[in-house]
């Protein structure tokens, strides 16, 4: 299992990067291999990416979702991971964005990626990239639900 952790300030408040991210269709506009994601619903989302040159479809479930707060995930297929996405508020003018997630890499490529912090570095580059997104443009919608926590059962998958 390969963990990644890493954040970005950003130079809107902190309501606007949250809104941005709820917009899940716009992530292949700043996630890299990320080609679509399909939000099927408040809480259902299909992905299609490219990891290490392969085509992967996987679907995801938001697991916990509080507004200017958090947004929490799981796979439901696919690629094994987990994560969340937190937002925390400096000024009335600047955010911080975090992320944190674990994954499963499926192919030995993926290993080898995940071992010498490829998976890292490129969750980095997605973050400056969101930054520059929302910083240029400011979010281009919201969805502001509540999806409370399930009771924990142990495990993250």
């Amino acid at each position: 299992m390969s963990t990644v952790q890493e954040s970005i300030d950003v130079a809107v408040p902190v309501a606007a990067a949250y809104n941005q991210w709820t917009q899940f269709e716009s992530f292949p506009e700043f996630m890299g291999g990320v080609e679509s994601v399909v939000q099927q619903d408040d809480t259902h989302l299909h992905w299609t990416a490219k990891v290490a040159g392969q085509t992967r479809e996987f679907n995801t479930v938001i697991t916990e979702q509080t507004p200017d707060e958090r947004i929490a995930w799981k796979s439901i297929d696919g690629v094994g991971h987990a994560g969340v996405v937190t937002f925390h508020r400096l000024n009335n003018a600047e955010s911080r964005v975090s992320a944190q997630f674990e994954w499963i890499p499926d192919s030995t490529t993926e290993k080898i990626g995940a071992f010498f912090g490829a998976d890292s570095a490129q969750v980095k580059k997605d973050l400056k990239k969101f930054k520059d997104f929302v910083e240029a443009q400011g979010p281009t919608g919201a969805w502001r639900g509540d999806i409370d926590s399930p009771p924990q059962t142990g495990g993250v998958f």
